[in-house]
C-alpha cells in the first residue's frame, strides 16, 4: 500500500512510520523535516497548515492521521490532499466528558473534559470535521500509549528513579487506575482496519484492564531487576509536580478481540529503547520537586 502518516518524527507517528515501512509498504510522512527522519520512508516536507500542492499529485491508498489535534488540522489536511482511499485519525480518550459513568464507550456523548481542557475539545473538532467530510473514514479513541519511541517523561520517570535506587512517591496510596496501550498494538489495529474494512468507524482501543499506580511502577521497576520501596504523598500536594499523570480516573470499554502486548512485556521493549534514546525524551523537573520538597 501506499500510505501518507503526517507527522513521522516523533513518538506515535514515529513509530507508526517504521511500523508500516517495515511491513514493506510504501511510506511517506508528511513533516516540516525538523528531526531525524524514519528509515525507509519518503519525506514530504511542508506544514500540515501551509501544504501549497505537495500532496495533489499523489494517490494514497491510506492516510494515518496521527498530528491532528483540532478541526482546522483535519480541513487543512483534506484540503491539500489529492485522492485517497482510506483515512484513519487517532484522536483520544480526552473526548469523553469526565462526568460520563465508566467505563467509556463509543456511543456515549462528547463533551469538555474539564482536567484535558482544549486537548479534548479540539479532537472533538476534529472528528467532527473528518465524519462530515469523509464519513467513511476510521476514528481511534486509545487511553495512556506508551513503548519505544516514547518521548513524553511517563514510563521513562519511573526507569529513572529506579536507575538512580529511589523510592517511588506515589499519589495516596497508589491505587489510581491507569489505561495503558502499547505503541505497536496501535498500529496492529490500524492495520487490521485498513486490510479487513469493517462496518463499525469509531473505536475505544486499549488494553483490557487497567492497572493502579502501584502496579505499575512496580513493574516499571521489576524490567530493571528491582524493586520499589513506595512513598505515600499526601493529596495537598499537587500530583503533576512529582508524578506524571492527571489525578483521573477513567476505563474505556475496548475491544474483546484485540490482540494486547503483555504490560511488562511492553514496559521492557520500553527500557530496551530508552536506555539508548534518554536524549529523546521531554523531562520534566519531577525529581527537583521530589528533592526539594519531599525527601
Amino acid at each position: 500500500m501506499k500510505i501518507l502518516v503526517t507527522g513521522g518524527t516523533v513518538f506515535v507517528s514515529k513509530y507508526t512510520a517504521a511500523y508500516f515501512a517495515a511491513k514493506g509498504h510504501e511510506v511517506f510522512v508528511l513533516n516540516r523535516n525538523t528531526r531525524a527522519q524514519v528509515p525507509g520512508v519518503t519525506l514530504l516536507e511542508a506544514d500540515r497548515h501551509n501544504l501549497g500542492g505537495i500532496l495533489k499529485s499523489h494517490h494514497f491508498d491510506a492516510v494515518l492521521d496521527i498530528t491532528a489535534y483540532n478541526g482546522q488540522d483535519v480541513e487543512n489536511l483534506l484540503q491539500g490532499l489529492g485522492g485517497f482511499d482510506q483515512y484513519i485519525l487517532v484522536s483520544s480518550s480526552a473526548v469523553y466528558p469526565e462526568t460520563l459513568p465508566r467505563p467509556f464507550q463509543e456511543d456515549m456523548p462528547l463533551g469538555e473534559n474539564v482536567l484535558w481542557g482544549a486537548y479534548g475539545t479540539g479532537k472533538i473538532e476534529a472528528e467532527q470535521v473528518l465524519q462530515q467530510r469523509v464519513p467513511q473514514a476510521y476514528i481511534l479513541r486509545p487511553p495512556y500509549l506508551y513503548g519505544p519511541m516514547n518521548n513524553v517523561y511517563r514510563e521513562a520517570f519511573v526507569f529513572d528513579c529506579a536507575e538512580q535506587n529511589r523510592p517511588f512517591y506515589l499519589p495516596g496510596e497508589g491505587e489510581l487506575p491507569l489505561q495503558f496501550y502499547y505503541i505497536e498494538d496501535l498500529c496492529r489495529f490500524m492495520e487490521n482496519l485498513l486490510e479487513k474494512r469493517p462496518e463499525q468507524k469509531i473505536y475505544n482501543v486499549g488494553n483490557l484492564e487497567t492497572v493502579t499506580v502501584r502496579q505499575w511502577a512496580t513493574l516499571c521497576y521489576k524490567v530493571l531487576g528491582k524493586e520499589p520501596q513506595f512513598v505515600c504523598v499526601p493529596k495537598d500536594v499537587p500530583q503533576r509536580s512529582y508524578f506524571p499523570f492527571l489525578d483521573y480516573d477513567y476505563k474505556l470499554a475496548v475491544p474483546e478481540e484485540q490482540k494486547i502486548t503483555d504490560l511488562e512485556a511492553g514496559l521492557k521493549e520500553a527500557y530496551a529503547w530508552y536506555r539508548e534514546n534518554k536524549s529523546e525524551v521531554r523531562v520534566k523537573p519531577l525529581l527537583e520537586f521530589i528533592d526539594e520538597n519531599l525527601k
